[in-house]
């Protein structure tokens, strides 16, 4: 039983669902949006929203924080540049999921997360 057990395991072990994780919020902070599975959706989902925070406070500390997560040294800065500022007065919620069907080979949901405008 799982009883009171956070997160989904999505087939895979710890360490590559954390290297999984991290990838995944690293292409969404670079293209804006990504299309995978609802689940997996749901999971990057608070991820994506702790990178935004970060770079909306805009220090040292926090720069550094989501350089550790973040896989590509050029989408933190894009990340404190651009999406920082860009959020400046939301409180939160920067990401929006939207469902789009099932895919063909498997028939699993499949979902787009994107940021909001």
């Amino acid at each position: 039983m799982r009883h009171k057990v956070s997160g989904r395991r999505l087939g895979r072990a710890s360490g590559p669902r954390r290297a999984m994780f991290r990838i995944m919020v690293t292409d969404l902070l670079r293209h804006g949006q990504i299309r995978t599975t609802v689940a997996k959706a749901k999971e990057i989902r608070p991820m994506a929203e702790k990178m935004v925070t970060l770079a909306k406070n805009g220090t040292l500390h926090d720069r550094r924080l989501a350089a550790a997560f973040i896989t590509d040294s050029s989408v933190v800065r894009s990340a404190f540049e651009d999406l920082g500022p860009r959020y400046k007065d939301r409180a939160g919620g920067y990401t929006r999921i939207t469902r789009i069907g099932v895919r063909a080979g498997d028939a699993a949901e499949m979902a787009v997360i994107e940021f909001v405008d």
